[in-house]
């Protein structure tokens, strides 16, 4: 096994089953509801807790921004043994009918050529879907909870600074739902490492009817606290 480089951590200390996040802040919130959480590592900003839900051991791991970043965490909790990785993360939404703190449950991430993705999989336009096990069991719990939600496909977008409109135009008549970073990267590599992932997002803003208002992690802890149940769960009944 290839030692990680960015994540200390032993084998023995990280849980087949994790779920990462961009946010430092929402990944010390999710560590808050497992029980015996400890701090594993924390080099180079990614937090690594680990604990149990529901005598269930699971891990919470920072992956960063975008593809390149997130791309090294995958990586490397693949090399400590993840089996299945499930993105908590935050989307802005595309669609009218979602506002902020609604959830999406991606079936698939479109992407630009290039960036990541191309470094993996050259000249190449590969599926970035999730594991189908791990989809059907998010939106199962997501329904039996009674959160607003919506399955669908997003844009994985490497840049988060864009012409807005232009982006809009492009991806919108595609029937994109939201739009985030890193889902893609975690689908694709879930498929070339051989582990199984998925992704549930919260809505922290809605490009269509609120362009450029967007809310941030104390704003949204409510519905990360409600949405945390159903990735726990979720991510606990995956089979391994």
């Amino acid at each position: 096994m290839t030692e990680p480089l960015h994540i200390k951590a032993r084998p023995e200390d990280v849980a087949n089953r994790v779920v990462v996040a961009g946010d430092p802040a929402r990944v010390e919130q999710l560590a808050g509801y497992l029980d015996e959480a400890r701090l594993i590592s924390k080099k180079r900003g990614f937090l690594l807790y680990t604990g149990k839900y529901e005598g269930v051991p699971v891990s919470v791991c920072v992956h960063g921004i975008g593809g390149p970043s997130s791309s090294i965490v995958f990586e490397e909790l693949k090399m400590l043994g993840a089996k299945v990785i499930v993105r908590f993360g935050s989307c802005g939404a595309m669609v009218k009918d979602l506002d902020i703190g609604d959830y999406v449950i991606p079936t698939g991430a479109s992407y630009t050529i290039g960036g990541t993705i191309w470094t993996y999989a050259p000249y190449d336009c590969t599926a970035a879907v999730p594991d189908y096990d791990v989809l059907t069991q998010l939106v199962k719990n997501a329904a039996a909870s009674g959160l607003k939600f919506r399955v669908g496909p997003v844009v994985s977008s490497d840049a988060f600074y864009v012409d807005a409109e232009k982006f809009l135009k492009t991806w919108i008549p595609r029937g994109m739902v939201a739009v985030e970073m890193e889902c893609a990267t975690l689908f694709v590599l879930g498929r070339l490492r051989g582990f199984k992932t998925g992704a549930f997002l919260v809505v922290s803003d809605n490009v269509v009817k609120a362009p450029g208002v967007m809310v941030g992690a104390e704003e949204l802890a409510k519905s990360v606290e409600r949405g945390a149940k159903v990735v726990f769960k979720s991510i606990v009944e995956v089979n391994v």
